[in-house]
């Protein structure tokens, strides 16, 4: 990285960076094994926070580096250039510390603040004084509780937060510390008279004092949570960047200045709210995601603006406009991923997340352990990486779609659901392919993946015509509907998956049309899921018929049929068995 930031010619520069981007291919997988290894959910997630900058960053240290060479005289390419490389290396640091478990410099890591943590924290000591009305003092839990609410004041201090949340979260804030009162005054008492009624006093003045810090912590999310859809919904359309595009184009210096006004508003808008996001996120790496999308956005929109200014100075520059649009496509990336930030604060929220269910397509560690030693990995490179990574960005929100219509049953253990819950997990770990990371490493870790994907497609659509077959005639049209196009698509998806291929750009194409077909699955599934939640209800409440479910629900583990090419092997089953096929049949491609 040195030798690129002191090139001056165009031919040291295309050597020089064709043996960085290698080395970085490498580092990026090396650091993806790393992260999988490491047993800390928050050391995770500050890797993956490391790696994501290290792979965007890398695509626009190219394009920065061309348009500072070709116009050497040009300070906001210079400007724009050095931002990269800047945060290339507070990346690289990052991942040092995590690896070596150290900071450098003897600096000391800067401990969380997240106002759901002292909640949590707060709760638990007021809950504790049932079983011990000695282990803290009054003083203690004051003091947690001012420090709660002096972080509130983030909110009510915002200028995005809206009048009636600042009032309700002013008024609760009020509530919390009058409850609090009355809470010391009964436990004071009940350390020197434990009589039936003091006992009974002290237990209403715990509960109602848990009871008003959670309704402040639900106001909390509220704010946050509301203020960030609002504010990606209001951004979709990207009208500031594509402004800034058409005056850089266009040479239109004062409108450049005018749009950069306008995203500098943007900007803080995002910062800001990614700061209260935080604050309510609920879990440590959830937390270090919302500082990451606030840097991305901190550092990310002085960059655009020095683009669309040197494209301005530059306008015929091919490579200036290729430039701005790297740096356009980043923050258009961290607003997706924004997106999915939200979702995922919410599912923690509402109790809706915790560890994925356990679904492994792959052999556990231990199994097959001699076959596999003959496995040759085949990755994807940085720009097949790249490339796949909006692909699998909406094959994520499809899994969240998913899962958010599965919590809507009642029966959580309906076949139905836990079916579309499995497969939404086997779509999720394809998703993290497409990052880079997750258990599956390579393109024939994808296919087999895709493969029993696919056998778990054909499973459900036989779930589905036996239920469908207990449905009077006038329900079954939508259902049956789906249900065609659930089928040809799951053998289009086995088809794909388990057809050899030679050659880099056939593999490429092979695992774009699996990642495709799987997203086709999932749109239909989370058509399903809300279509047979209906439908059960309405039988339910008596305004359909349909016989007993027993008869549906006693096959959970039925094997798939020989038509859909596993001949008896179950869903779960296939995995293993699966990878000893390919293993035994590797082809040309998969062994270079």
């Amino acid at each position: 990285m040195e030798h690129l930031e002191k090139v001056s010619t165009f031919q040291e520069f295309v050597q020089i960076f064709s043996q960085f981007g290698n080395e970085m291919v490498e580092f990026a997988h090396l650091t993806g094994d790393r992260q999988n290894d490491l047993k800390s959910e928050k050391k995770k997630a500050r890797m993956a926070a490391s790696r994501a900058i290290l792979e965007k960053c890398t695509m626009m240290l190219l394009t920065a580096s061309k348009t500072c060479l070709r116009h050497p005289d040009c300070e906001s390419a210079r400007i724009n250039k050095e931002g990269v490389f800047q945060r290339m290396k507070m990346a690289l640091e990052q991942v040092i510390e995590i690896v070596t478990d150290s900071r450098l410099n003897g600096e000391h890591e800067i401990a969380p603040i997240s106002i759901y943590n002292g909640i949590r924290e707060f709760k638990g000591k007021v809950e504790g004084l049932r079983e011990n009305l000695y282990f803290l003092s009054k003083e203690n839990l004051s003091t947690m509780l001012e420090v709660i609410l002096e972080h509130t004041e983030d909110f009510t201090d915002s200028a995005y937060t809206s009048h009636e949340n600042r009032e309700r979260i002013l008024e609760l804030s009020n509530q919390v510390k009058m409850e609090l009162e009355q809470l010391v005054s009964v436990w004071i008492q009940a350390q020197t008279q434990k009589t039936k009624d003091i006992m009974e006093d002290l237990e209403l003045a715990i509960l109602k004092t848990c009871q008003c810090i959670t309704e402040l912590k639900r106001e909390l999310h509220n704010s946050a949570t509301t203020l960030a859809s609002d504010l990606l919904k209001y951004h979709a359309d990207h009208i500031v960047l594509k402004a800034l595009k058409i005056a850089g184009a266009e040479g239109n210096l004062e409108a450049v200045a005018e749009y950069t006004c306008k995203l500098s508003e943007q900007k803080e808008q995002l910062v800001e709210t990614c700061r209260l996001l935080r604050h309510v996120s609920g879990t440590e790496p959830l937390e270090i995601t919302c500082i990451h999308a606030e840097d991305t956005f901190q550092v990310t929109g002085p960059q655009i603006v020095s683009a669309a200014e040197t494209l301005a100075l530059h306008p015929t520059s091919k490579i200036a406009k290729e430039n701005l649009d790297v740096f356009c496509e980043a923050w258009e990336s961290q607003l997706s991923d924004m997106s999915i930030l939200v979702r995922e604060i919410n599912d923690v929220f509402e109790g809706r997340r915790g560890d994925r269910r356990a679904y492994l397509s792959l052999p556990r560690p231990g199994k097959l352990s001699g076959n596999l030693k003959t496995l040759k990995p085949v990755k994807l490179d940085a720009e097949e990486q790249a490339k796949i990574s909006k692909l699998g960005l909406e094959l994520r929100l499809l899994t969240s779609d998913v899962d958010s219509e599965a919590e809507k049953w009642e029966d959580q253990e309906n076949e139905l659901v836990r079916h579309g819950q499995t497969m939404s997990s086997m779509a999720y770990t394809m998703y993290l392919f497409t990052r880079g990371e997750g258990l599956l490493k390579t393109t024939q870790d994808l296919f087999q993946q895709a493969e029993v994907f696919a056998a778990a497609g054909l499973k459900l659509s036989s779930i589905l015509h036996t239920f469908s077959n207990q449905l009077e005639d006038d329900d079954k049209p939508l259902l049956l509907l789906e249900i065609e196009k659930l089928v040809p698509l799951s053998q289009q998806l086995q088809i794909t998956s388990r057809t050899p291929v030679q050659g880099k750009t056939a593999t490429f194409t092979k695992v774009d049309t699996c990642i495709q077909k799987s997203k086709a699955v999932m749109i239909i599934l989370s058509q399903i899921l809300p279509i047979c939640c209906t439908l059960l209800r309405k039988c339910k409440a008596g305004n359909g018929c349909y016989r007993p479910p027993g008869s549906w629900k006693e096959n959970r583990i039925q094997n798939v049929s020989n038509e859909d090419g596993l001949e008896g092997k179950t869903v779960e089953a296939f995995g293993v068995k699966s990878l000893e096929h390919h293993v035994a049949n590797l082809t040309f491609l998969e062994s270079k």
